[in-house]
């Protein structure tokens, strides 16, 4: 039995290597589309010629998105719990995620591998400054997490329940959970979370997200300019 913390054999590693995500499992491809966009003429083709593209095209452009419903995805993404936070606010997603209530094995913190300077302007932004210094910062990143973790493995030794001790655990604990969403929502998903405004960890994983996809929907990657 593979334990959940390790990786598919199909994923991209994120986060300096820290975090990835990986395919499950997926439901339909391209052909699935257009034979949905075309049931009522009652055919269905296996391969995709031009015209089925030009077709592929203009359901995206004119966001007729009920036939790239028909095609769904099954992620594992391993991220710290901010970003799992930010995610789980796409609410078409499906989840399912390991709990610390009946688990303390694989314990491990992110630790980002640069810091960022708060933006002036904007509260939830941040912005790059090759000239702060954030080496000894970084380091007291990671000895609080090594302090989190020590107070998290006493209080279990002094007995107290899981569901407690968990509560000592920092935001940037790294969680695992399985995402399952359909075309239509994914798109919509990388469309905010691969954005210029969107914060830089989760938009390692919308990256990664389409390098997973694009040998299964090419021809809408190509669209987008993946």
């Amino acid at each position: 039995m593979q334990h959940l913390n390790i990786p598919p054999a199909d994923h991209v590693k994120v986060l300096n290597g820290q975090g990835w995500v990986g395919l499950i499992d997926h439901l339909g491809n391209e052909a699935t589309i257009v034979n949905a966009a075309r049931v009522s003429f009652g055919k269905l083709k296996q391969e995709m010629e031009e015209r089925d593209v030009t077709l592929l095209h203009y359901l995206i452009a004119n966001k007729h998105t009920s036939p790239l419903e028909h095609v769904v995805f099954t992620f594992s993404i391993h991220c710290p719990l901010f970003v799992r936070g930010q995610w789980h606010r796409h609410r078409t997603w499906s989840y399912n995620e390991i709990s610390r209530r009946y688990t303390e094995i694989d314990l491990e913190f992110y630790t980002p591998p640069t810091l960022r300077r708060q933006a002036e302007v904007n509260r939830q932004a941040s912005v790059n400054d090759p000239s702060f210094d954030d080496g000894a910062l970084i380091e007291q990143i990671r000895r609080h997490n090594q302090t989190s973790l020590a107070l998290y493995e006493k209080l279990l030794t002094a007995g107290v329940c899981r569901e407690q001790a968990r509560g000592v655990l920092p935001q940037n604990m790294m969680v695992t959970f399985w995402g399952t969403v359909d075309l239509s929502n994914l798109l919509h998903f990388l469309e905010l979370r691969d954005s210029e405004h969107a914060q830089w960890e989760i938009r390692e994983y919308a990256v990664a997200i389409k390098r997973l996809i694009k040998p299964i929907v090419p021809n809408v990657a190509a669209y987008f300019g993946w």
